[in-house]
């Protein structure tokens, strides 16, 4: 087959090795894009130091190999494009669109967690400040291609929200549409857990001008305590050995149809199997139960 338009990623950040949840999500984007006879690419968003763990990044994409996920082309580290967030930064402060703040967060958290605006008319220096985003695109809603329309939080989404941190570091919604632009990505295949913070980021593709891609969110694995999956939560890395058991297991969690014959296929065969019964329509669109956002409310 002729490859197609598609354009699909996997971005995950170095604070640790992948998991069992972040297969899911990585197996999840790469079947959406094999099956579509798009191309898969693979960023790495390093680009919060104090959160990464050294060696982390080599060994997540030596993870993606062992499991049979190749991508398309070659690594883009966001490590690598601070020039492209700075000209981003620099658009919106020439035409008016962002301002800075010193409001710390205990101030926040004291008016209820969303900002009210209170810097935006103070023309406060750089020093000691964060960048915000003046929000004039507030995206009420979206529509995910599993789960149907979701609704935010009218409060949250008509935030002026941070696009560049006090600590001097670019934040993660400005970086993921800059790049996500850049890269010319059509669908994005990620965990529930983004659920949030995709209308922001459907807010700045809307003040750039750009069009936004699609959005399928994932059901998230869970531990015992009912607790995501996470670094976080020190959920034990993916084993070393053998990967299709894993690779079965990830897609019975996606509910896919696996057969007893696919245990014996390697790996790259199990994965073409996998491509070629892809469903989307079976994957479980309600697993998640502590989703930010829910089908039609809050």
């Amino acid at each position: 087959m002729p490859e197609s338009h598609y354009i699909g990623r996997f971005a995950p950040s170095p604070s640790g090795e992948l998991h069992f949840g972040s297969l899911i999500a990585a197996l999840g984007s790469y079947l959406q894009a094999r099956a579509n006879h798009g191309t898969w690419l693979v960023r790495i968003e390093d680009i919060d130091p104090p959160r990464e763990v050294p060696g982390a990044a080599e060994t997540i994409l030596c993870q993606l190999e062992h499991y049979g996920l190749h991508w398309d082309g070659d690594v883009l580290w966001q490590s690598r494009r601070h020039d492209a967030y700075r000209a981003a930064l620099a658009t919106l402060q020439r035409e008016g669109l962002s301002y800075f703040c010193t409001c710390s967060r205990a101030r926040i958290q004291s008016i209820g967690g969303i900002y009210d605006g209170h810097c935006r008319t103070l023309q406060n220096g750089a020093q000691n400040a964060a960048v915000r985003l003046i929000q004039q695109h507030p995206v009420l809603h979206f529509d995910d291609k599993l789960r149907g329309r979701i609704v935010a939080d009218e409060k949250l989404a008509r935030e002026d929200f941070i696009i560049h941190r006090r600590d001097g570091l670019f934040a993660y919604n400005l970086a993921v549409v800059v790049d996500d632009h850049f890269q010319g990505v059509t669908e994005i295949v990620r965990g529930a857990d983004l659920i949030e913070p995709t209308v922001r980021q459907i807010s700045l593709y809307k003040q750039f001008g750009w069009q936004a891609p699609g959005y399928i969110h994932l059901p998230l694995a869970l531990n015992e305590q009912g607790s995501k999956l996470s670094k976080q939560n020190h959920a034990p890395a993916l084993p070393e050995g053998d990967p299709r058991p894993v690779i079965i297991r990830a897609l019975q969690f996606l509910n896919q149809d696996v057969t007893n014959e696919w245990q014996d296929l390697r790996i790259d065969a199990l994965l073409q199997k996998a491509v070629e019964n892809w469903a989307l329509c079976r994957v479980p669109d309600a697993a998640d139960a502590n989703t930010a956002f829910s089908n039609g409310s809050r």
